[in-house]
């Protein structure tokens, strides 16, 4: 979590780049409180790279908690709009894959047709497997978003700041 103002994505960002580490998928957004942003960071590396990354965010006076999800039970998420080309004759192959993958056909032109799907990463990029005999012509991913799901009485039980990661690439969630 970091407070919800001007120049804080700025600072993270640059803090995680002048570090030398990339970030490869990145998502804010207000929580329920309109002064707090639920900050995702998928940040590639071992675990020595996502401990060096939650030092240097613990750092930061904008940020108020970093939870890392790899130590926890957790729902991650990410949508991807992908345009297929799809002549006449393989448009029904492609509205039949995105049925059985439970996507969305958001539009139909001529010579393509536009996708939506949501689901965990492994999910999407299989999608993506799938689709790509098909020829992608074009692809926007959300990036990774993801909540801990908290034990069994509801709590998280996350005191204090930690990092979040969320699969084996080393995702990273301020909170």
């Amino acid at each position: 979590m970091v407070e919800n103002k001007p120049g804080v994505l700025a600072r993270i960002v640059g803090l995680i780049s002048g570090r030398g580490f990339n970030i490869e998928s990145l998502n804010v957004a207000p929580t329920q409180d309109p002064t707090v942003s639920r900050m995702t960071i998928q940040v590639p590396g071992d675990d020595r790279v996502l401990e060096q990354v939650t030092k240097q965010l613990n750092k930061l006076v904008d940020v108020i908690k970093v939870s890392d999800l790899t130590t926890e039970r957790f729902v991650d998420r990410e949508m991807v709009v992908v345009k297929v080309a799809a002549s006449p004759g393989k448009r029904g192959d492609i509205k039949e894959l995105a049925s059985l993958l439970k996507a969305q056909v958001l539009s139909v032109q001529t010579d393509s047709v536009v996708l939506e799907m949501t689901g965990d990463q492994e999910r999407v990029n299989e999608f993506l497997g799938l689709l790509a005999p098909f020829r992608i012509l074009d692809i926007s991913r959300s990036g990774v978003i993801a909540v801990g799901k908290g034990n069994m009485n509801g709590q998280n039980g996350d005191t204090g700041r930690s990092v979040q990661k969320t699969g084996s690439k080393g995702e990273a969630e301020t909170k």
